[in-house]
């Protein structure tokens, strides 16, 4: 291992959890990421490693079966998945987001029932916000529960939902009191079968959505159609506070997101550097040419300023502080400069980065899905703003 993106501090638990990981992405995600990727297909094996890893339960309570760690460790494990498939990634963090959310503000029967099986991976976790009418804008959802009884119905379209198909709970954000705004919102924890068409009476997953990259996990629709619901699968029992809750999952959403930005722009950054010193033009290896020496150069210290922002916002977060601000900041960063790591990585290998044959073409095309998930560029750089007029407001 290099010496780009180490971090400080770590306890022999979390250094032994680490590399315990990366062992696992060298010898069982790396060798097989093309071939899965090229078939778009699910990475069953990899998976059932991760569950035999205890990864799926590594933030939930040992009280439940998980390894209770915090969200530091989680981060610096996303991004070593990440370094070696970023869709594996993803599978791991809708499941994370939706395990958090229930271990922090679900009712004490959630929490046994639920996170225990999700801890070994028998249960795995969506998380539901984005319709095809609205992304970022939270406030214009349509889909709507209505209350019948001790139950309630739900109608609506969900869209962009990872591990739609494959997961059995979905944490889905709809409107139970519209003329409330936020405070209208409500979670649901909606529990299904693994599969497409109708999964359940008045729910349905369509086929899995056909993408650019972030091959292999699947990305689905969720329809609701007459969906009968019990008044138990609210999140925490209170209807009204799931805007709120929702953005407790994205904030350690967005540091997830950052992660993984992090470690496909280290696994670019390795690929870029190990080519330059094979690749030989004009009698010398091209490493030893001064634009493709800057090239690296500026790569490496982008690598290491994604890394840094990663751990600084997790840290943030694991002391109990607010850390939409740092979360939001180290997003941005990290994606705008995996992206940037990412195109460089493909000029060093020149026209061999086209190939499907090279690694750094998969690279190109993961990395733009990253630039958009929880959150455009723009809806941080909102966030940022606004934390920093709160911070620095004029008297």
């Amino acid at each position: 291992m290099g010496r780009l993106a180490q971090t400080e501090g770590l306890t022999d638990v979390q250094q032994e959890i680490l590399d315990t990981v990366r062992r696992f992405v060298d010898k069982e995600i790396i060798p097989v990421a093309g071939e899965l990727e090229r078939r778009d297909a699910y990475p069953e094996q990899i998976v059932s490693g991760m569950a035999g890893l205890g990864l799926f339960g590594l933030m939930i309570d040992e009280e439940y079966g998980g390894l209770g760690e915090s969200l530091l460790t989680y981060a610096l494990v996303v991004e070593e998945i990440a370094r070696g498939w970023m869709s594996v990634s993803g599978i791991l963090n809708t499941h994370f987001i939706v395990a958090y959310m229930i271990g922090r503000h679900g009712t004490p029967e959630q929490r046994e029932r639920l996170l225990p099986r999700m801890a070994e991976g028998s249960v795995r976790g969506a998380f539901s916000m984005s319709e095809p009418g609205c992304g970022s804008d939270v406030a214009a959802i349509q889909t709507r529960a209505v209350p019948d009884g001790d139950s309630y119905v739900i109608d609506g379209q969900k869209m962009w939902l990872t591990n739609g198909a494959s997961s059995h709970v979905i944490a889905t954000l709809v409107k139970t009191d519209p003329a409330a705004g936020h405070r209208g919102m409500t979670t649901f924890l909606v529990e299904k079968e693994p599969g497409y068409g109708e999964v359940a009476p008045g729910l349905t997953i369509p086929g899995k959505i056909d993408k650019l990259g972030y091959k292999g996990v699947e990305t689905t629709e969720l329809v609701f159609d007459g969906f009968r619901v019990p008044a138990a699968s609210v999140l925490g029992g209170e209807p009204g506070r799931g805007f709120y809750q929702m953005m407790d999952g994205i904030e350690v959403g967005r540091v997830n997101v950052a992660a993984r930005a992090a470690g496909v722009a280290r696994r670019a950054f390795e690929l870029a550097v190990a080519y330059a010193q094979q690749r030989e033009t004009f009698g010398k290896k091209i490493a030893e040419h001064q634009a493709v020496m800057f090239r690296l150069a500026e790569m490496a210290t982008k690598v290491e300023a994604a890394h840094q922002m990663v751990v600084m916002a997790a840290r943030r977060k694991d002391s109990g502080e607010r850390n939409d601000l740092e979360a939001g900041m180290a997003k941005y960063l990290a994606s705008e400069y995996c992206k940037e790591v990412v195109e460089d990585a493909f000029r060093v290998h020149g026209g061999y980065a086209y190939s499907k044959e090279y690694e750094i073409e998969r690279l190109y095309r993961d990395a733009p899905m990253l630039l958009i998930g929880e959150g455009t560029a723009d809806i941080q750089k909102m966030i940022i703003g606004r934390r920093l007029l709160e911070e620095y407001r004029s008297q």
